[in-house]
């Protein structure tokens, strides 16, 4: 469960799609020529760009794909996936032979023709997508065809310090989510501040990033199944924005709680829950384990996200491998994604994390990969670090059960790009959430009408 696997978009990161459209198009998107399977022997490079093996989870699955590859020469291009560096490659015509990339990414590379269907390439090598988390395997089929092979998923659940809910009189359930006004009591109840300035955040509802979720709760999506139709200004997105945002209100506004926030020593011993200085936030499921590693005696409470009704509920993202257009080993490429996210191949990756905590005398928490089969055999290997810790634990699978992602379309990056801002300008008090995002929702579904405009007119 490490950070790195659930990359967030800055503004300018999301833009860099629209800024580089000059690749549309210019990609070959047919493989008809291409062997997949068991049976082709695998030769030549492959260039692997967005991907380093950074732990233990990374290196063993990494080392059983090469295997699989034979005499392949793999070579890999580690760090984030640089899009401009690859759409241009791809115009080119000389683009890596696989990359890993953002499954909220996938819609605009295939929308551009930058990667190519992997139909051939699942058929070939006999892939079952009925295997991957359905949130999963949603956000990378892109008009009806799968452009990419999901692995790990992110998710949030609810984190609390136990000690300051206990002192205010408040438990865990008055901040999970399930009652907004239950939620804004507990946030004055927590909230603490010392001549003036912060001491204690009392609810941090983590706004920009989580506005899905809260719209989701509320009973509105950001965008229609079928990926055509902004909502960005639906009642229930503009309440659910006008609530997150009048927590941070109450704190004395956005800016004072995230600079606070931000002054916390977010990955070590002295992190907010530790120093008692953080009611309560909802955070991806990697912060589980940091917390357990550095922090083993803070006071914590764990529950899932829930909606207004109760309901268990998460906004998934995660990553996914896709094989650009023009690459010149396609087939490799396809076993390799295919080995990467494999059942055993997940199941050989916890195992070496299981023997690295066992050593280290510490719990093995679990990893959420994006294959609900491994999922459940890795579950079983999970090993109990006592209370509040195996809470947490169970909150997390109660979470990936139910959780949910946004469908892709061929104006991802403008589209999140555009409620993103919307968000911001609330947050810093540059106009009120219904006219936010009434501007977002005309920008939005313009870059949406003018992405599918020229899909359908390529066809």
């Amino acid at each position: 469960m490490d950070k790195r696997y659930f990359p967030q978009f800055a503004a300018a990161a999301l833009a860099t799609l629209a800024l580089t459209s000059c690749a549309t198009g210019t990609g070959s998107q047919s493989d008809e020529n291409v062997t997949y399977g068991p049976e082709t022997a695998l030769s030549g490079d492959l260039e692997v760009m967005g991907f380093g093996t950074g732990d233990e989870i990374a290196t063993t699955r990494h080392d059983l794909a090469a295997k699989a590859l034979g005499d392949v020469e793999i070579s890999l291009v580690e760090g984030d996936l640089d899009m401009q560096q690859l759409l241009s490659s791809v115009a080119d015509g000389n683009p890596p032979e696989i990359i890993y990339a953002n499954r909220d990414q996938i819609g605009s590379l295939a929308g551009r023709g930058a990667i190519i269907p992997l139909d051939r390439c699942i058929d070939g090598e006999g892939i079952d997508t009925d295997q991957y988390v359905e949130s999963a395997i949603g956000q990378v089929t892109f008009d009806g065809v799968i452009y990419g092979i999901p692995e790990f998923n992110g998710i949030q659940f609810t984190m609390a310090n136990a000690d300051l809910l206990a002192a205010a009189g408040l438990t865990i359930d008055d901040v999970n989510g399930s009652d907004w006004d239950a939620v804004a009591a507990a946030n004055e109840a927590l909230v603490k501040t010392d001549e003036g300035k912060l001491s204690v955040i009392g609810v941090d509802t983590k706004m920009p990033e989580f506005l899905p979720l809260w719209a989701k709760a509320n009973g509105a999506d950001l965008i229609s199944s079928d990926g055509k139709t902004a909502h960005l200004n639906d009642p229930g997105v503009v309440e659910a924005l006008e609530f997150a945002v009048s927590i941070y209100d109450a704190q004395g506004g956005f800016s004072a709680v995230k600079a606070y926030r931000d002054s916390a020593d977010f990955f070590g011993a002295g992190n907010q829950y530790a120093t008692n200085t953080l009611g309560s936030m909802w955070m991806e499921q990697w912060y589980l384990n940091v917390l357990n590693d550095v922090s083993p005696d803070a006071p914590m409470a764990f529950d899932t996200f829930r909606d207004k009704s109760g309901n268990p509920l998460a906004y998934a993202s995660g990553s996914a491998w896709a094989i650009p257009a023009g690459s010149a080993n396609p087939e490799a490429a396809c076993r390799y994604a295919r080995v990467m996210t494999a059942v055993d191949s997940w199941v050989a990756a916890a195992e070496a994390r299981l023997a690295l905590r066992e050593e280290e005398g510490k719990p093995f928490t679990g990893v959420l990969t994006g294959n609900s089969i491994a999922d459940e055999q890795i579950r079983a290997m999970v090993t109990s670090g006592g209370q509040p810790w195996d809470d947490g634990v169970a909150a997390m699978y109660e979470a990936n059960d139910n959780a949910f992602s946004m469908p892709a379309n061929p104006a991802d990056a403008e589209f999140k790009t555009a409620w993103l801002d919307a968000v911001n300008s609330v947050l810093n008090g540059q106009g009120a959430a219904q006219s936010a995002l009434d501007q977002a929702q005309e920008t939005a579904q313009s870059a949406l009408d003018e992405a599918w405009d020229k899909l359908e007119a390529r066809e």
